[in-house]
């Protein structure tokens, strides 16, 4: 996993033509104006899902890991936090669903590690990562994400 902002982070990872896509389209001015959903960037190598929704508190946040597709959670408005923990320390809870792309599963307290991302800010996270989205940073709030998926 790597975090950075926006604007460093093709500084910080070795960049494939459909990471570029990925970012370039992160750079869009219109992504606020854009409604909830997918949308197609380069078919199904590349396609972003926006959302909006509030974080919420756990004790015991609800992990997933992808095999075909890198996120690239980037927060468009708010804060959150997103659980990390490597793949090999997630007790699977739900196996691998293929037509989805998602398992879910389990990280001990203490094992996982929060990462704070405010507007601006991303995380690329790739199929050896476990991952738990929408967590709050303290109290409960909104948040405008943008997951950019890209095919492996």
């Amino acid at each position: 996993m790597i975090v950075s902002n926006l604007e460093h982070i093709e500084n910080q990872i070795v960049t494939t033509a459909a990471l570029q896509k990925a970012f370039g389209f992160l750079r869009s001015r219109d992504l606020m104006s854009r409604p909830d959903g997918r949308v197609e960037i380069d078919g199904d190598r590349v396609f972003a899902l926006i959302q909006r929704y509030e974080t919420a508190a756990s004790e015991a946040p609800k992990f997933e890991s992808h095999r075909a597709y890198i996120d690239i959670q980037f927060i468009l408005s708010g804060r959150e936090i997103v659980g990390w923990v490597p793949l090999e320390q997630m007790t699977v809870t739900e196996t691998y669903a293929a037509e989805k792309d998602i398992c879910f599963g389990t990280a001990a307290a203490g094992t996982w590690t929060p990462v704070h991302l405010a507007a601006g800010q991303c995380a690329v996270l790739w199929p050896e990562d476990g991952h738990a989205p929408k967590l709050a940073m303290g109290a409960p709030s909104a948040v405008v994400k943008i997951v950019v998926k890209v095919a492996v």
